[in-house]
């Protein structure tokens, strides 16, 4: 049996793993509510290494995400672009080797990412370049949606200060 929103959402305060409830930029959970009682979802751009980690790698410290966006706590922003790079990135053979693993088809992640991602227009160009030609259209779109940003990758990483500038935040707590 699953939780239903609210539980879920009254797990993640209480939890203490930092959850930020505040009105801050980059999309973070807030206190103020929709017309339907519910927290505002959060808005977030999740790159290509941390969605694997959400349902290739099971990753237990990517539980908390995962739970956010299957209950709709998160708005998951992403473009067809983004799509397609999953797609790659799963055919590659060591990415393919965890999969045959975990008996579980490419097309299932896939499936995840047509459920739960909201497919935006690409994003035009931010301010901030980064070095990594294949991490800008994630952060393009993070800063046009004013969305949270979550990545490992040290290219993204080492523009945290100039992407607050913008009202994005890497890595929140969820």
């Amino acid at each position: 049996m699953g939780l239903n929103r609210s539980e879920v959402l009254s797990e993640e305060r209480s939890d203490g793993l930092g959850t930020v409830l505040s009105d801050a930029p980059g999309g973070v959970l807030s206190d103020s509510q929709g017309a339907d009682g519910y927290p505002t979802p959060a808005r977030r751009v999740l790159d290509t290494n941390i969605v694997l980690d959400l349902w290739v790698f099971d990753e237990p410290r990517a539980e908390a995400l995962r739970v956010s966006v299957e209950t709709g706590s998160t708005h998951w922003l992403a473009t067809a672009a983004m799509r397609e790079e999953l797609a790659r990135v799963l055919a590659y053979p060591q990415i393919v080797k965890r999969l045959v693993h975990r008996e579980m088809p490419a097309s299932a992640v896939l499936a995840h990412f047509d459920r739960w991602a909201q497919l935006q227009p690409d994003a035009p160009k931010a301010e901030y370049v980064c070095k990594d030609p294949d991490d800008q259209k994630f952060i393009d779109l993070a800063v046009t949606h004013n969305a949270a940003l979550h990545s490992k990758d040290a290219q993204v990483l080492c523009m945290r200060k100039r992407l607050e500038r913008c009202g994005v935040v890497i890595n929140p707590a969820t």
